[in-house]
């Protein structure tokens, strides 16, 4: 069963990180910024905690088996559900794909940070960054668009 704060300190961790990606989205003014990448973050984590604890409270009762992998599966589908939302075609370019993306992303994070692997979600959210940021930069240059 769920004791003391360290639950409270992941789901707190998975919104900082969420918040770190979205702080980039929301300076761009795209689809989904800061709020929306830190709910993601932390109902991914909040999934994946309930789902661990279910299977370490139950997995010694006779007849039931539960699978945390499950809960990674829907938090991908319904990832998937809200980027396929987000992506638009106008004209002659595609909008949205990116922060589909970043939410898939920050999703993932979560669920890392709900399974208790602190330093790979800190690592993908900084790839994000650099992802993000970093190759904006050299999207900008190289083919000098207008974005």
């Amino acid at each position: 069963m769920i004791q003391g704060v360290e639950p409270i300190l992941q789901l707190l961790l998975a919104a900082v990180l969420g918040g770190i990606l979205g702080l980039e989205r929301e300076y761009g003014k795209k689809e989904a910024g800061l709020r929306t990448y830190m709910l993601v973050a932390t109902g991914s984590a909040l999934f994946t905690i309930i789902a661990r604890e279910f299977v370490l409270g139950f997995s010694k009762v006779p007849g039931i088996s539960l699978d945390p992998l499950r809960a990674i599966q829907a938090i991908a589908i319904g990832i998937g559900f809200i980027g396929s939302g987000l992506i638009i075609f106008r004209r002659d370019h595609i909008e949205g794909l990116t922060t589909a993306a970043g939410l898939w992303l920050v999703a993932a994070i979560g669920v890392a940070v709900g399974f208790k692997l602190y330093i790979l979600a800190s690592f993908a959210t900084l790839v994000g960054v650099l992802t993000l940021t970093g190759l904006y930069l050299i999207e900008k240059i190289i083919f000098r668009t207008k974005k």
